[in-house]
């Protein structure tokens, strides 16, 4: 029950309902932001020869007689050399938005370069294969739709033996899912979901990465948490793919990236989160951030954080989110954070960028804002000292989540606001009072502060 000073705090907006909704609409316009400006992307994957990589060989536009020519070549073409050529030569110009827009014109260019696909010579296959990359890329929706004829023989490669072409078709599939409702309609009952599951246990790093790409286009769709993600999650890519983010040695923050994801995903669209516990999400994300920590902190060397965020530039920040969207509405995941010990290590965490920080103080005010009890974990400890230290921070939303996280521990642990006034907390306060942006929630924690 509040007491009277409590319920007297509740008009200048620091109650517990008022803080978790503030956060909330935060969460939703950065879940926005994220969506529309990096996940809805396609990717382009290029193995070019040293000539075209050097700027040799500058691919021109191609017009309809030079594409029916090489076309031709490479259908009739008499000698292998000379077929896989022409298909070089077509996948040059294909580069370019005008020769893609003739290509889909020309009566018969698709059911002729989907034989070519379907070709038991490996090197004209695999040509064939990367000109239809080429379309899938193209910003013209018209064009990635006009190769969806390929898609059951993209499907089919995939249980093949061959890694590059393994990875060529994930990639170009990725593709085709992010362009159109249509080609996710066609590719459901073709069986996308155990061709993409049939990959996951493949030894060639390139081929997890390229899945993980291409199962996060499908698990984004809008139409997922009913059609796509049941399918998933009672197939062995849930396991498995924790298995991919387990710390260690061979953690490959390539492959870790693609599949933390994949879980955002899952995970955000509550279809049966307690499968995802059941296999050791929690566990597997709690070590990783541990081991991740302990790099960081085992270390003399200084600067280490920079040269561990060059060598994992986006996997910390991933796994925290992940964390997060776990940490948000459940209090058993809450507790099973704490009984797994990971507040100190979490809290190592806040150097090393102002998004971890932010991001490790969203973590923690989802275990505070579950109650007393919870904060009974939270101090006293380590926590108070590093709010102290991260209230010094310039960036301002540091400072804000700092802040709300302030907030939830003195509403339910009075002690803690009692500790923070010993240590000059007032005094760090003040240099944030003039800012805009930190105004009202500064005079709501001073205001806590003083009458708990």
């Amino acid at each position: 029950m509040l007491s009277p000073r409590q319920g007297l705090l509740r008009p200048v907006g620091c109650g517990v309902e008022e803080l978790r909704r503030r956060r909330r609409e935060r969460e939703a316009a950065l879940r926005r932001a994220r969506r529309e400006q990096q996940l809805v992307s396609k990717r382009l994957l290029r193995d070019d020869t040293p000539e075209e990589a050097e700027g040799e060989c500058v691919a021109s536009v191609l017009g309809e007689a030079e594409i029916q020519q090489f076309l031709r070549l490479a259908q009739r073409g008499t000698e292998e050399k000379e077929r896989e050529g022409a298909l070089v030569s077509l996948r040059r110009g294909l580069q370019h938005p005008e020769t893609q827009q003739t290509f889909i014109r020309l009566e018969g260019s698709m059911r002729t370069l989907v034989g070519l696909l379907t070709s038991n010579q490996a090197l004209l296959q695999l040509e064939a294969a990367r000109c239809l990359h080429e379309l899938s890329h193209s910003e013209q929706s018209e064009v990635a739709e006009a190769c969806l004829p390929a898609t059951s023989y993209l499907l089919t490669y995939l249980a093949g033996h061959s890694a590059d072409l393994i990875e060529l078709c994930l990639y170009t599939l990725g593709n085709l899912i992010v362009e159109s409702e249509a080609g996710r309609r066609q590719l459901l009952p073709q069986g996308i979901v155990p061709a993409l599951a049939s990959c996951i246990q493949s030894p060639h790093l390139a081929v997890l990465e390229a899945l993980g790409y291409a199962l996060s286009q499908l698990l984004q769709a809008k139409e997922a948490p009913k059609k796509i993600i049941p399918s998933v999650l009672a197939s062995p890519i849930p396991e498995h793919m924790l298995q991919l983010l387990q710390p260690g040695p061979k953690l490959n923050s390539g492959v870790a990236v693609e599949f933390a994801w994949c879980l955002h995903y899952i995970i955000c669209s509550q279809v049966n989160n307690a499968l995802l516990i059941t296999h050791g999400a929690v566990s597997t994300l709690g070590l990783l951030l541990l081991y991740l920590a302990g790099t960081v902190q085992s270390s003399e060397d200084a600067g280490l954080e920079l040269f561990l965020l060059q060598k994992h530039p986006s996997l910390l920040p991933e796994g925290l989110w992940l964390l997060n969207n776990l940490t948000a509405k459940s209090p058993s995941i809450c507790t099973s954070l704490l009984s797994l010990d990971l507040i100190k290590p979490l809290l190592q965490l806040l150097p090393v960028s102002n998004v971890v920080s932010v991001l490790v103080l969203t973590v923690l005010c989802n275990v505070a804002e579950k109650g007393p009890a919870y904060c009974q974990h939270l101090w006293p400890g380590p926590l108070l000292p590093s709010l102290l230290d991260t209230l010094a921070f310039s960036d301002t939303e540091v400072v804000g989540q700092s802040l709300e996280l302030l907030q939830l521990l003195f509403l339910y642990q009075p002690e803690a606001a009692q500790a923070f006034l010993q240590q000059s907390g007032l005094q760090a306060l003040k240099r944030h009072e003039e800012e805009a942006q930190l105004q009202d929630r500064v005079h709501a924690l001073q205001q806590t502060a003083l009458h708990r």
